[in-house]
């Protein structure tokens, strides 16, 4: 991938100021100095930097508080994007974002089925560079790719005893595949690890830089943010929740277990429990479907009909809603955290049982609630959070480096050394183009 001369702002007092500007939307130079505790001089030097980078710019003064209005400075938003792309059974998701972290462009596509990993992943880099194209950005400001999978993920940037329908993909190098394919640094991330980066560099969870992100597509599982940072764990795996046990004499796991969080009321426990009662297929469409459908086109047409007044369906979910909730207080227990984000394409779908359930059993049973609430909310981008939260964590890495707790998985050094940030050539307005088919 082509690049402009590098510019070298990614020094710790760069990063820091940097985060902050994000997360403040828009900060003086006063301002920066208070919330890094940098001095000064420093601060005024590096935003220099900065501004001659065009990665920051100056949007005019404050209101005047009795001195000199202070001058504002925001992200320049269209001076780096970043691609997304979430690799799952039920379908391949992609977005691209601008420096804040915001879609641009997204894209649905179907999941891989039984089609072999190399030929998906061609298909994936053919697919990303349409994106790419579609949208007319410049490429040499496109920072690199985030890949968002099911876990367990191994240190080889590759799935890891992988649910039985994505067996094909055990331990296939992903990363490595995937950068080969489209020239562009590649990052590999769990989906749900990845969703709450994307919540915290989104401006999601508001200022709030410690919480959970409960994650339920396919699967369920957590991501875990400490103090903005994501906590991954010893092996990058931290946060299945999806496969802690609720029930010893529950049905067995494919992890080896019985009774996990997953199995008792996963989307495919939800589907599996709506095909069993012959009203409630039938209200819901499943058999129209056909036999090739997705477990999340499933799971929607359950949640669809229990939106629609079918109240099987809906007995069905707030069974399935009632263990998650119990790993929710787990979880929130665990870490006591006074946020839990909700994201996933099966949380957008059935969030009008899900929230509520959630919700009311934090209220009145976590450990901590006398002396804290727990904030449960929706992702406002749940339906794509894999995708925007590897666009995500490709934009942390690279911009706020000495954020990440260890290097990504496989790799001998910082993303930050391997993608440079590069001099802006010129700008371009962010599109809101949705490339969704």
């Amino acid at each position: 991938m082509a690049r402009a001369a590098p510019a070298r702002t990614q020094g710790a007092s760069a990063s820091a100021l940097l985060d902050a500007i994000r997360d403040a939307g828009t900060i003086s130079r006063v301002g920066l100095t208070r919330a890094t505790g940098l001095t000064g001089a420093t601060v005024s030097t590096v935003v220099r930097k900065l501004l001659d980078d065009e990665l920051v710019v100056e949007i005019g003064r404050a209101e005047s508080t009795g001195g000199k209005p202070r001058v504002l400075l925001e992200l320049n938003q269209s001076a780096r994007f970043a691609v997304g792309a979430h690799l799952d059974h039920s379908g391949i998701t992609y977005a691209v974002t601008n420096l804040a972290g915001a879609p641009v462009a997204r894209m649905s596509r179907p999941g891989p089925g039984d089609a072999a990993p190399a030929v998906v992943l061609a298909r994936m880099a053919h697919e990303i560079d349409l994106l790419i194209s579609g949208i007319g950005v410049d490429r040499s400001k496109v920072l690199g790719l985030g890949l968002a999978s099911p876990g367990p993920l191994t240190s080889a940037q590759a799935m890891h005893r992988t649910p039985p329908f994505m067996r094909p993909w055990l331990d296939y190098p992903l990363a490595a595949e995937l950068e080969t394919l489209t020239g562009l640094p590649v990052l590999l991330e769990n989906d749900a690890t990845a969703s709450a980066i994307g919540e915290y560099w989104s401006g999601g969870t508001d200022s709030e830089r410690t919480f959970a992100a409960l994650y339920m597509g396919t699967g369920i599982g957590a991501g875990i943010v400490l103090d903005g940072n994501a906590y991954r764990g010893t092996s990058g795996n931290a946060g299945e929740i999806g496969h802690i046990c609720l029930d010893l004499d529950g049905p067995p796991c494919w992890c080896g277990m019985h009774g996990c969080t997953e199995v008792l009321a996963g989307p495919a426990a939800v589907v599996a429990a709506a095909r069993a009662d012959a009203h409630v297929r039938h209200a819901a469409g499943l058999d129209a479907l056909g036999p090739g459908a997705s477990i999340a086109s499933e799971f929607a047409a359950v949640a669809r009909a229990s939106r629609n007044g079918v109240a099987g369906a809906r007995e069905i979910l707030e069974r399935s809603a009632r263990y998650v909730a119990v790993a929710a207080h787990a979880i929130t227990n665990l870490l006591d955290v006074r946020m839990l984000v909700l994201t996933g394409s099966a949380f957008a779908a059935a969030s009008h049982i899900y929230v509520p359930v959630i919700r009311d059993l934090l209220d009145s049973a976590a450990f901590a609630r006398s002396s804290h609430p727990v904030d449960v909310r929706l992702s406002r981008a749940a339906e794509t959070a894999g995708a925007i939260g590897g666009a995500a964590m490709v934009l942390q890495s690279e911009l706020v480096p000495q954020r990440r707790a260890a290097p990504p998985l496989g790799a001998d050094a910082p993303f930050a050394q391997v993608s440079e940030l590069g001099s802006l050539v010129h700008t371009i307005e962010p599109t809101t183009l949705q490339a969704n088919r």
